[in-house]
């Protein structure tokens, strides 16, 4: 989708507080460090180097924003955080990028939808279940949710139906989609449903009678034929 080449970095804060307010709706990508989290982000905007993408995991310390709009018009924005769960990083490190993660998922205002990226071959790990109990109100509160299953081209396609159910399962009300940057699977599907997100469908206003009042709602019997 054209939307998503338009991505341009925008800025990048170590803490909460360093990030600028943000008025359009933000996505977050978010996932363990060794999840293809930067691939992703990279294969759906079709930018090789947007997102930092390194053979050593854990190499994103900050929360790096990209803007999203055409013709100059920002009317989104991306956020990729830190990866979590990277063992060669020392223990002061880790609990200081999760307490960012946590703040931000938990705080930020505009924050319109949450992209976990998930290694299929491992499934959900306990990091991940736990990222899910840290979203859980939110998401009950009507934040957008998305599973990404990564590198969907190293299973067979029994072994991505068989994961794609028991990810569902435990989802926690969120979408799951397969996704892989090699074959392009899911590419098209992912940013269709991002640009969604950051563009709802409003409801209709109800049609004004003739005395200019609103028209009343239609009986329930009709509403359902």
């Amino acid at each position: 989708m054209g939307w998503m080449h338009t991505a341009k970095f925008l800025t990048t804060a170590a803490q909460l507080h360093h990030l600028p307010p943000i008025h359009v709706p933000e996505i977050a990508f978010v996932g363990r460090s060794n999840a293809g989290k930067s691939t992703c982000i990279n294969t759906l905007t079709q930018q090789k180097q947007l997102a930092f993408a390194s053979k050593r995991p854990g190499r994103t310390q900050h929360i790096n924003l990209f803007s999203l709009g055409k013709h100059g018009v920002t009317d989104a924005v991306l956020a990729d955080l830190p990866g979590y769960g990277y063992a060669k990083v020392s223990r002061s490190d880790k609990v200081r990028w999760q307490q960012v993660m946590v703040n931000y998922l938990v705080s930020r205002p505009g924050l319109t939808g949450i992209v976990l990226l998930c290694d299929p071959r491992l499934g959900l790990t306990e990091l991940d279940e736990a990222l899910l109990e840290v979203l859980r109100p939110r998401v009950e509160e009507g934040l957008k949710f998305l599973i990404v299953l990564t590198k969907a081209d190293k299973l067979t396609r029994s072994e991505q139906a068989k994961i794609l159910s028991i990810t569902r399962l435990n989802a926690a009300g969120g979408e799951v989609m397969m996704f892989s940057a090699l074959k392009k699977q899911g590419v098209d599907e992912v940013a269709q449903l991002l640009w969604q997100w950051a563009h709802p469908v409003q409801p209709a206003a109800p049609a004004a009678a003739p005395d200019g009042t609103a028209a009343p709602d239609a009986p329930e019997d009709s509403q359902q034929n």
